[in-house]
């Protein structure tokens, strides 16, 4: 069984969050989905790779078929549409990692530390 993993912002720090995630081969894990809503060169990578870009919405309605969830927006609204969504639903299974989960697997698979782009990384 693969973990099924959705990335929400494809901007600086998300793109190459994704591009990481490809290089390490995704032992045991596949990336269903993406979102962003500008024209970044994550989102072009997202596109290339075959990788569904779906809005925010979309991807909680996938619900408990998405394990993990990390949004790398830094929008506070975004965290709402999340928050909100996985309680309306009443989805109990998926994870959203928040960026500063995002920043500990990118360290854990760089040994370096990411970009500090966006001031607040929590939930």
């Amino acid at each position: 069984m693969s973990i099924q993993i959705a990335v929400v912002g494809l901007g600086r720090v998300g793109g190459r969050f994704l591009e990481m995630l490809l290089e390490t081969g995704l032992p045991g894990m596949t990336i269903c989905a993406a979102s962003e809503m500008g024209d970044t060169e994550g989102r072009r990578l997202a596109t290339e790779k075959g990788i569904p870009l779906e809005s925010v919405a979309d991807i909680v309605a996938r619900g408990d078929t998405v394990d993990v969830i990390f949004d790398l927006t830094g929008q506070p609204q975004v965290r709402q549409e999340l928050r909100e969504g996985m309680q309306n639903s009443g989805n109990r299974h998926t994870v959203v990692a928040p960026e500063v989960m995002a920043h500990l697997t990118w360290a854990m698979l760089t040994r370096e530390a990411p970009p500090d782009v966006h001031g607040s990384t929590g939930y």
